[in-house]
């Protein structure tokens, strides 16, 4: 009964902490969503099948950013947590320059290589010309969220969730009244919706850096020419390299994976690129639960509090199993009917309908691996975390290929879930192995 009451405060905090983090996140979905609908409903499956082409190589870019700025939130977490509070601002302020300068020329890059970065994917011919489009006006809005990743990962590492969602709220309800106007009113189509996207992800990142710092005087004082010095640049290298390298070779492997979707044509894309789309929004509860155990985590373990180090886990491994299998209850029989919402034609709902009732299956096995992961980056352990990752992309990438000629498309999800078993294995060994002699 004891150890019961000792989780009831830890699991108020990784709630409290944790629902902001996942209502944000349901938000930034809707950027996508919007896009899809409203294009899918006012221009037809085709410019559907467009954007969803384009989702690999974007979330690249994406994932780049936001796989160091984990590292940097779980270094700032540490900070904050052992009381050094006065480390945080040259983090921010180093990062948010450097990373908005790489991503600028990112973004310039990959605007001029549009066409033939989509033709390397072999994206079938009939939506080539509108994924290039689209996809093109998407990479000018790279350093807007560099910037934007940056402040949210110093927010979240000092244990403020509430700013990110505003922010996030803020840009949403702007990208949904921009799409209405420049699709279904001007009818600019896929390029429409891209505009849309990068001006709301500008007055996300506007306002996250305005309000974030009035409300927090001190992330103005880091912007000093000491700021950026090397023990600074060296120590967020070192925690942010890991996830950021871990994140990139898993969006290469996705392009791979893409490319391996792509030749299945354009009903099995349409399908499977809408089924994730819908995918991530579900799994968003099990993801940003992980990410409130890896802050609350670094925090406790920044402070030497092992006792609550340890309760966070228990709590955080019970809230996501619970989660998840209500999850799998809901997804399986309404999983199909939210594909043809995005204007999917009966072919592509009936391959994401049976995409769902496999994969949606193991989403208890993928919130097991979201609560140890959490936890083992929490206290720092990066490099293994990004090495698990790394690992269990080859193991999708190997098992798709080797599953394609006895279960075509749905090797797919075959894939996936046997790569999220051997991610929680890994993980589970990798617990064993560093606590047993604590």
């Amino acid at each position: 009964m004891k150890a019961k009451q000792n989780l009831g405060p830890v699991i108020k905090e990784l709630v409290s902490f944790s629902l902001p983090l996942i209502l944000s996140g349901v938000l930034q979905q809707l950027y996508n969503w919007a896009d899809a609908f409203i294009v899918g409903n006012v221009d037809g499956e085709l410019s559907l099948s467009a954007i969803g082409a384009t989702t690999t190589p974007i979330n690249f870019f994406i994932t780049t950013i936001t796989g160091f700025t984990l590292g940097l939130s779980v270094l700032i977490a540490k900070n904050f947590g052992a009381g050094k509070r006065e480390n945080v601002p040259p983090i921010l302020a180093a990062f948010a320059v450097l990373l908005c300068g790489v991503f600028l020329i990112a973004a310039a890059a990959g605007s001029l290589l549009a066409y033939p970065f989509m033709a390397l994917l072999h994206t079938p011919p009939e939506t080539i010309q509108l994924a290039s489009g689209y996809i093109r006006v998407i990479f000018i809005g790279l350093p807007f969220l560099a910037v934007y990743n940056v402040y949210t990962a110093t927010l979240r590492g000092i244990g403020d969730s509430r700013i990110p969602f505003l922010s996030i709220l803020l840009s949403s309800g702007v990208n949904v009244l921009l799409d209405i106007l420049f699709v279904a009113g001007l009818r600019w189509g896929v390029g429409g919706a891209a505009t849309a996207t990068v001006l709301s992800q500008a007055v996300m990142t506007v306002f996250i850096v305005l309000y974030g710092s009035r409300r927090y005087p001190l992330l103005n004082t880091g912007y000093r020419k000491e700021s950026f010095c090397g023990a600074v640049l060296r120590e967020g290298a070192r925690f942010g390299f890991p996830p950021m390298l871990q994140s990139s070779v898993s969006s290469l492997g996705g392009l791979v994976l893409q490319d391996f979707m792509n030749r299945f044509g354009t009903d099995t894309v349409t399908a499977i690129t809408t089924a994730y789309r819908v995918d991530t929004l579900v799994m968003l509860p099990i993801v940003n639960l992980g990410s409130g155990i890896s802050t609350i985590t670094a925090h406790s373990h920044g402070a030497n509090d092992a006792a609550k180090t340890r309760r966070t886990l228990t709590a955080g491994t019970v809230l996501a199993l619970a989660v998840s299998l209500l999850l799998t209850v809901t997804v399986i029989p309404t999983g199909g009917k939210m594909i043809a919402l995005f204007g999917a034609g009966a072919a592509a709902v009936s391959i994401g309908s049976a995409f769902f009732r496999r994969i949606a299956c193991f989403y208890p096995v993928f919130g097991l691996t979201a609560a140890f992961r959490g936890y083992l980056e929490g206290k720092g352990d990066l490099a293994y975390s990004s090495l698990a990752g790394m690992s269990s992309l080859a193991v999708r990438i190997i098992a798709s290929y080797a599953m394609a000629p006895r279960f075509g498309n749905m090797s797919i999800a075959y894939a996936e879930m046997l790569s999220w078993v051997w991610l929680l294995v890994m993980y589970l060994q990798r617990f064993v192995k560093t606590e047993k002699f604590r």
